[in-house]
Formats: structure tokens, sequence, C-alpha cells
């Protein structure tokens, strides 16, 4: 059937106010990682509103909707938990009761990222309201823990739950933009041992903080020196964390360690980042082990579903036929091309098309500045782009397979 684009957006249009109250919901729900059952609870109860023909919890606690019996399983992403607010006194308003004008909505979650869950539930209500089901279905995720661990909740899906969608879109913030990259991640220990002594007599010890300010003096120029690609941009890395041990503070420290936030662009491993720190002069004469963190923490149903922190880089072609989907929607939905790019941060995308070659494009309501951010915000306009986008995407992508 020929895809009725502007019917879709009157329809969006018309849930605009719905989007806004259902996203408002969501904000006043503190769901931070680990946290998220009463969030996805009210997701529930909104796709039962709407008319999802099939919803799921899994045992993660992850929401699965469903629209449609189709063969082509198609899947978009929208992770519903959040990270903390942070200092209170740099809001200028509650980020749980949030705020609302004419064009925006703010609280923590606008952007990053439960505007996309808002806008993904209506484009279900607009496709059954305009009969827009096919040979397709299409199943919308609500994820969870991504901010502690992001991918774990698709990992945990596609390898325990054994769904593999055809290609899943995800909304984390794009500025209704379309991006089909980002650079991957993980997560470096450096420990150093020392030995302890009186500190009014330092020499009969061997401080493991001053080994550690030669490494991270050599880290520093190493990371201007990482790789770099035309698209997704250069490797950085940075140190986040420091830690130490020492009898009191009249002592010489007898370990320390620090923490590494790793950006991986195109061509870099992980085996590479953690070789070329541990080849370091300082690290090798400290004696410093390097290694890579894991995570195991809980899920709120109590699952825990053990990773390494390794996120890897992922990218899709230009001409892939997701990417050419949603350009062709935005086009014939707007009248105008859209901006194809990739993201600065990290997404569910690591392990979607990182670690199980399933290809991911993004398109999402707000703005990644917007994440983690006090005063954190979206755009009520956004909102309605994408439940458009989203809507007549899935058709979209069948009649690019004909060609």
């Amino acid at each position: 059937m020929a895809i009725p684009f502007s019917e879709v957006l009157a329809k969006a249009e018309e849930y605009k106010a719905d989007m806004t109250k259902f996203l408002r919901d969501m904000i006043a729900i503190p769901s931070e990682s680990c946290d998220e059952e009463k969030v996805v609870l009210r997701i529930k109860e909104e796709m039962e509103k709407v008319g999802f023909d099939k919803i799921e919890i899994d045992p993660m606690g992850n929401i699965l909707g469903y629209i449609g019996h189709g063969p082509h399983l198609i899947a978009m992403d929208a992770h519903i938990d959040t990270v903390g607010v942070g200092n209170l006194d740099n809001w200028t308003f509650d980020p749980y009761t949030g705020m609302e004008d004419d064009e925006v909505i703010g609280g923590r979650g606008t952007s990053d990222q439960e505007g996309g869950m808002a806008s993904m539930v209506y484009a279900g209500k607009i496709i059954k309201d305009l009969g827009l089901e096919g040979e397709y279905t299409l199943l919308i995720t609500g994820t969870v823990q991504e901010e502690d661990c992001d991918g774990l909740c698709w990992q945990y899906i596609i390898e325990q739950s054994k769904i593999r969608p055809e290609f899943v879109v995800s909304t984390e913030p794009t500025d209704c933009q379309i991006y089909r990259g980002q650079r991957g991640r993980m997560e470096i220990r450096i420990d150093v041992p020392g030995v302890s002594c009186h500190g009014s007599a330092p020499e009969r010890g061997d401080n493991a903080i001053f080994k550690m300010g030669h490494i991270l003096g050599e880290v520093e120029i190493l990371a201007q020196n990482l790789g770099d690609d035309d698209f997704l941009g250069k490797g950085t890395l940075t140190v986040s964390e420091i830690f130490y041990t020492s009898p009191s503070r009249c002592a010489v420290a007898d370990s320390c360690a620090v923490s590494i936030d790793r950006r991986l662009t195109w061509g870099e491993t992980w085996e590479g980042a953690l070789e070329e720190i541990r080849a370091l002069p300082a690290v090798q004469k400290a004696k410093g082990v390097v290694s890579m963190y894991e995570y195991d923490r809980p899920s709120y149903t109590g699952l825990v579903y053990p990773t390494e922190c390794y996120f890897p880089t992922w990218k899709i072609d230009s001409e892939h036929v997701a990417t050419k989907a949603l350009e062709s929607s935005f086009e014939l939905l707007f009248d105008k091309k859209p901006v194809v790019d990739k993201w600065t941060f990290s997404t569910n995308g690591v392990s979607i098309m990182g670690r199980h070659g399933i290809p991911v494009i993004g398109f999402g309501p707000g703005k990644e500045p917007e994440a983690h951010a006090p005063n954190e915000k979206t755009w009520k306009a956004h909102l309605v782009t994408c439940a458009a986008m989203y809507a007549v995407i899935p058709m979209m992508y069948l009649e690019q397979l004909k060609k």
C-alpha cells in the first residue's frame, strides 16, 4: 500500500499532547540503572492503552512491545534508565517534577532517552490508526542498565531470548538527524604496587602514588597519538578515577590505581588498547598491572548477566538498506534531505551491531549535549518528527528491500 505521509504527520501532531504527558510521567519516576521497574510498568500501561499486540517483560526487566505479525522483524530501542541528577544547585527546576513550555520539556531523561520511548509508543498508535501494518513485526524495546553497561540489555535479548531483528533503530538523541555509527569504548584499570613506611622516612618505602605519577605523564602523551578515522574521528582516553591505599596520612602509599575511559575508533582493538599501555616504560618499571573492568551488577529483577567492560566500535555503510530506508522516510515526510552523522557517545549499538553484527541506525529526539547535563530538556517538535519517522520506517524498509 502507498504510505499516506501527510496523514502520518497529522497524526503525529495530533498526539503531541499525549506524548508530552507520557514523557512527563516517565520523568517523574526516578529510574536510575538497576531501579527501572516502576518506569517499565508505566510504559507497559501506555503500550496497553494504545493497542500493542503483545507486551512482555523479560527476566532482565526489559520491556518488549510488539506491533504486527509479519515475517520481517524490525526493532526500535530506547534505554529507559537514566543517570542521577548530580548537584541540584546546578538545576533551575526540579529534575523529576520537570518543566514544560510551548516548545520544550525539561527533566532528567528527556533527551537521554525517554523521549525516544514516548515517540516509539505513539508511532505504534499511528501504525494502528492508519492500518500501516504489513509484512513486518515491529518490536519496541525499553531496555535497562544501559547507563551502567551499554549494550548488556541487548546481549541478553540476542543471546538468551534469541531475538534477532533484521535491523534496529536506536532512538538515542540525534537532534532528528540520522546517525550510522559511533566509536567504541572500554574501561581500563592500571594497578601499581608500593611498600608503606612512616612518612618521616619515605626512603624506607616505595611510594605507589609517585610511580603512578610517572605513568600518568606517559598516558597523557599516549592520548595525543591514538588512531583516527575519517568518519568516526579520533580515539581518545581520559583518566576518570584514582584510588590509593595507605596506612595513614603519615605514611607512604602502598598501592595506587587509576581508571581510564578509552574510546576506540575504527581499526582499534581492545587488545591493542591494553598493550599500548602495558608497553609504556613507566608501567613496566613500576610493574603495573593493566586490566579491563568487568560488570556484574544485578538488574532490578535480580538477574546477573556478567560481561567485560568492552563496547565495540561500529558503523554501517552509507548505502546500507537501513540507511536508505531512513533517508527516504525523512525526505518523503519532510521534503528535504536529512543530515547523516554519528554519535560522540556510546549506545546499545555496541552490542547489537558491534558484538552481533545486526545493523543499527540512529534517529532520535533531543540533542546529545543534553545527556547527563543539568536542566536536561527535549523538544516537543522532535517527539512529533520522530513519531512520524518511526511509523513509516518499517514499510519504507520493505520497499527498499524490493529495489
